[in-house]
């Protein structure tokens, strides 16, 4: 098991000029991480990012796209693996984060901690698929994964989290918006 923030350190290296779209507790850890115009948040998105992620791939193919989504979120929003798959969007790495627990509602556990959500986005029909769950390996394959035509999955195993402070006023303010508007015009 690796811990999150350890993750997005390391994401964080590799990370350029993609935009990233987080929701939650992997949007308040990335955004603490590294802050930036490119950065997409949006309020209300619990299960969403998957879907955000593929509108701006599809609307974006000449960048690409970096979801950090969760496990409890993406269990509000399956469907989003198939329709992520049929479109096929070249530019779109899916990292989920599975710690088996809803961890914005209070850290309850998901109905069954142990789903294998590799073998959900590979049954989908991702082109690529990957499963991480020690540190090292993931530092040796993650500019790999993130190179690779997509749609790219990986399932990031992790521990629960320390309990966040959820400022969603400064997270979801209109100021980021328009900010990461005129980055993706720029």
């Amino acid at each position: 098991m690796m811990n999150r923030d350890e993750c997005f350190e390391i994401l964080k290296r590799h990370i350029t000029d993609e935009v990233v779209v987080a929701s939650y507790s992997s949007a308040v850890e990335w955004n603490d991480l590294n802050p930036r115009p490119l950065n997409y948040f949006s309020v209300g998105a619990m299960g969403l990012a998957s879907s955000h992620g593929l509108g701006l791939a599809l609307g974006r193919p000449d960048r690409r796209i970096v979801v950090l989504d969760g496990d409890g979120s993406l269990l509000m929003n399956l469907g989003s693996l198939v329709s992520i798959a049929a479109a096929a969007p070249k530019n779109l790495v899916h990292f989920l984060c599975h710690n088996e627990t809803y961890e914005a509602n209070g850290g309850h556990p998901l109905p069954n901690p142990k789903t294998d959500f590799a073998g959900l986005a590979r049954s989908a029909g991702y082109a690529q698929v990957h499963d991480f769950a020690e540190l090292k390996s993931f530092e040796q394959q993650v500019g790999h994964a993130l190179s690779q035509d997509g749609p790219v999955f990986a399932t990031l195993h992790v521990k629960k989290n320390r309990p966040l402070v959820y400022d969603y006023e400064e997270l979801y303010k209109a100021s980021r918006r328009v900010a990461l508007k005129a980055a993706l015009q720029g």
